[in-house]
């Protein structure tokens, strides 16, 4: 099962994505987190995303194809994977097509500009790890605490509000089209994801079985 995740940031995907990890036992592939990772250990990919990341913009396709591409080749990956966070343009849409990825299905989480701003107050992330935490919608068993590794808990800087204004910019001029794109495809499943994790997870759940 090859799955792509769609939607604002701030949509749910990441959180969505370790739900279908944790179900189907595939890896989910998440940009955001293997990007951080390469920043924190200070490669050279790394280097080059940080100052696009801090500045809330998006990482130039070549970085990401490249970092994406060598995650697909693990041995974990082997039998599917979930993407979250590319491809983010066309471009790397069809880049993707070209490196003979061939996507079973590409999920397009929908929420309001105005929720996503609410929603990302709240969010916070593991410094260690990555996994994904809300204080309202996913809080974790001990305040500021990842449940999965004991990590402290942190608020990003591309969830602060001026870079969230910033990416949904983007996200309207350069991702969205991806929508038409899969949809033309016949690959596309639109899921309304303003309503509580636990409703948006039973619609994912329900469109993954009639793809299984």
């Amino acid at each position: 099962m090859k799955l792509i995740l769609l939607g604002a940031p701030g949509a749910g995907k990441g959180t969505q994505a370790e739900f279908i990890c944790d179900r189907y036992n595939i890896p989910a592939l998440s940009t955001g987190n293997i990007l951080r990772e390469a920043v924190k250990n200070g490669t050279e990919t790394g280097k080059k995303a940080k100052a696009y990341m801090d500045a809330g913009d998006l990482v130039p396709d070549d970085v990401i194809i490249g970092v994406i591409k060598e995650r697909m080749e693990e041995p974990d990956a082997q039998n599917g994977f979930i993407l979250d966070g590319v491809p983010r343009t066309l471009a790397q849409a069809e880049a993707l097509e070209r490196m003979g990825v061939d996507i079973d299905l590409a999920l397009d989480i929908e929420v309001s500009d105005q929720a996503i701003i609410e929603r990302l107050s709240g969010r916070r992330v593991c410094e260690k790890c990555g996994a994904s935490y809300h204080t309202v919608f996913k809080p974790p068993r001990v305040p500021e605490v990842c449940d999965r590794c004991g990590g402290r808990l942190i608020i990003r800087k591309d969830d602060e509000p001026e870079t969230i204004l910033s990416r949904l910019k983007t996200y309207h001029e350069q991702t969205e089209p991806l929508i038409a794109f899969y949809k033309d495809r016949g690959k596309l499943a639109e899921i309304e994801g303003t309503e509580s994790v636990e409703d948006t997870t039973k619609k994912v759940f329900k469109v993954l079985e009639a793809l299984a």
